[in-house]
């Protein structure tokens, strides 16, 4: 009997269990290309060494802490969202050394980025790494990378707050505390009927609310970089703990209200999607467990036109806590949910805002020697072909400052306005702090930027849907302007083409576009010219069309819709070249075995967050290319049984 092999479980390891909700995105995210990562991994960080400590020391404080937690000694598999717990001393502490003249901030910052750079294997190695840095041969320095399928950033500074105290006390054994939640112990906190009722809330919830609300106001045209910036204000600390006290709500819930009055002046809109990162740690003995508890939450956010900030913080204190209550969902299911009801609006939808709050302790971090100035603004750096559809927002409090990190494409804002946002942020917290209400306004205060049109679903560039259209072949002109669909307000497509095109040819194209660039559509009417004798009075009137199902046909297509079949919860079934994975029920955490069937069937290509997309099956088959051929490998002796993939 034919079956698939399964990597056989490590022989060092103590116990296994699944990857739990929040694993399972890192666990997929890892298979990305670097640039296209949402989360950077690893993780890193590091903490001073107190004198006398030795490097001995740190080694044995790092062993006690490899003991005590079971993530630092948790490998996941490759192709099943499934972590293997080993014993303690089943591989040898995975710590180097580093002699540096002195250790001051700028050696701290590099050396701490060249460690982040070193790839982790979370497969076959340790979920971490160490280094420490030695000046005149004393350790003055631990840095610290941590995979993030394993070990999260509030985890990150657990350990290293951990090994500080451990050794600031001169003691290399871990004093009697309670033991720390294990990762897989946490699992069983799961609800899966909870798990469920979210997923149909939140999609019952996006399927009706626009995003993507900033994109024509300001920046540039071309979309085609984005920039990054880091805003330090001492004085914004004091304000917004001013501006917290008053409203009785986290600094946190403060900063995230002050960002969505932000983009209610600047864009008009009242209702949009904050993408929001939360540290699940409501419990106190989640304080100390390093497993990975940070989940990102859909927080609809509804402003009143009008309403003074204390109802807005209000509102969006509310909206908040309803979100991390249904925060438990499954988010492989929940993505291939929303790229279904994408694939089937014709429209990619982003949240407007990314907001994450790096509120983890940071006690072991040595305070400079100074304070920084205030309102400082450092470019952290911009990648001119990298574009950015969402803004994204950090905030941290530390050192008794508040630091904004902002990430934008420039065709959201460009370089001076991303500068002029938290200088914006800081001074509408300043006015709250001195008692002003500052009202949600009812209209914007900056107009929309030429070339877009406000649709139903959000923002839309009728431009870049001509130029997919026109690079449809067979194509020769296309027009796409407003319209109505269906006594709706709607993208009409006016494509004048050659005969054999036909509007679900041009629909499906859009389509599998979807994502390639910001303010795509698909039109909901189409207007078709076929070119020849009788064109200049042949018009063809097309609504939106359904598609039909497309068997497989070449050797790449059958090998796609073979591992389709063979990974899809409905089992062995006909395949819709048509439609996407997410229309086959083909979830995140069944992508790395749907690669490693398509690398057995002979093919590669796609990425993996290409497969997790709105592209159809036909469209991420034709981007399919030939394995090449593998070097022979060296004779060995026979051990029996069947080969493992």
């Amino acid at each position: 009997m034919n079956h698939r092999a399964e990597p056989p479980s490590p022989a060092t390891a103590v116990r296994s269990g699944p990857l739990s909700w929040i694993q399972e995105w890192h666990w997929f995210e890892r298979t990305l290309p670097p640039a296209r990562r949402v989360n950077p991994t690893p993780l890193a960080d590091h903490c001073h060494v107190p004198p006398p400590a030795t490097v001995a020391d740190v080694h044995a404080a790092l062993a006690a802490l490899t003991a005590r937690h079971e993530a630092l000694r948790s490998t996941v598999d490759p192709c099943r969202p499934v972590q293997y717990v080993h014993r303690p001393d089943w591989a040898p502490l995975p710590v180097d050394h580093l002699d540096v003249p002195v250790v001051d901030a700028a050696v701290l910052a590099a050396a701490t980025a060249a460690l982040a750079a070193r790839p982790i294997d979370p497969e076959q190695a340790p979920p971490w790494r160490a280094r420490v840095l030695l000046a005149s041969g004393r350790p003055c320095a631990v840095l610290l990378a941590v995979h993030h399928v394993l070990i999260d950033g509030w985890g990150l500074a657990v350990l290293l707050d951990q090994l500080h105290t451990e050794l600031r006390a001169g003691a290399v054994q871990l004093r009697s505390a309670p033991a720390p939640v294990q990762p897989l112990d946490a699992l069983a906190a799961q609800r899966p009927e909870r798990a469920r009722a979210a997923e149909r809330e939140w999609l019952r919830r996006l399927a009706g609310n626009p995003t993507g609300v900033l994109a024509p106001f300001g920046g540039t045209g071309e979309g085609a970089g984005r920039h990054r910036l880091q805003y330090r204000s001492a004085t914004a600390y004091r304000d917004l703990d001013r501006v917290a006290r008053r409203h009785r709500v986290g600094p946190e819930t403060a900063v995230l209200a002050a960002l969505a009055h932000d983009v209610a002046a600047r864009t008009g809109e009242h209702r949009f999607l904050a993408s929001v990162v939360v540290s699940n740690r409501a419990r106190a003995a989640l304080r100390t467990s390093i497993g990975v508890r940070a989940l990102t939450v859909p927080v609809q956010l509804d402003l009143r036109p009008g309403a003074g900030f204390g109802e807005l913080v209000a509102s969006v204190a509310a909206a908040s806590a309803a979100a991390y209550r249904h925060g438990q969902w499954r988010p492989a299911e929940l993505v291939a949910a929303q790229a279904r009801l994408d694939r089937r609006r014709g429209i990619l939808t982003v949240p407007a805002i990314e907001y994450n709050c790096y509120a983890w302790p940071r006690g072991y971090l040595v305070p400079g020697a100074g304070v920084a100035p205030d309102g400082s603004v450092g470019w952290i750096g911009g990648a001119p072909d990298q574009p950015c559809d969402t803004l994204y927002v950090d905030l941290a409090l530390d050192g008794e400052a508040v630091t904004l990190d902002v990430t934008v494409g420039d065709h959201l804002l460009d370089a001076e306005q991303a500068v002029a946002l938290p200088v914006r942020l800081c001074g509408l917290l300043r006015a709250l702090a001195d008692g002003a209400e500052r009202p949600v306004p009812a209209r914007p205060f900056t107009p929309p930027a030429a070339g877009w049109w406000r649709a139903p679903q959000g923002w839309v560039r009728p431009a870049a849907v001509e130029e997919v259209l026109r690079g449809h072949p067979g194509v020769l002109d296309a027009t796409v302007a407003p319209g109505s669909d269906a006594g709706e307000p709607g993208l009409v497509a006016r494509v004048r083409t050659a005969p054999e095109v036909t509007a679900e040819d041009l629909h499906r194209h859009v389509l599998d576009h979807l994502g390639d660039a910001p303010g795509l559509a698909a039109p909901g009417r189409y207007l078709l010219s076929p070119a020849g004798p009788s064109s200049s009075s042949a018009t063809r009137r097309t609504d939106r069309p359904r598609l039909p199902a497309r068997p497989p046909g070449t050797a790449a297509e059958r090998a796609l819709a073979a591992a389709v079949a063979a990974v899809s919860p409905r089992g062995p079934g006909a395949v819709d070249l048509n439609r996407c994975l997410a229309d086959h029920r083909i979830t995140l955490v069944a992508v790395p075995r749907l690669l490693a069937l398509l690398r057995r069937s002979g093919f590669t290509g796609p990425a993996p967050d290409e497969l997790a997309g709105t592209a159809s099956l036909g469209h991420l088959a034709a981007a399919l290319e030939p394995l090449p051929p593998s070097p022979p490998l060296p004779p060995r002796a026979p051990s029996g049984g069947e080969p493992s993939p």
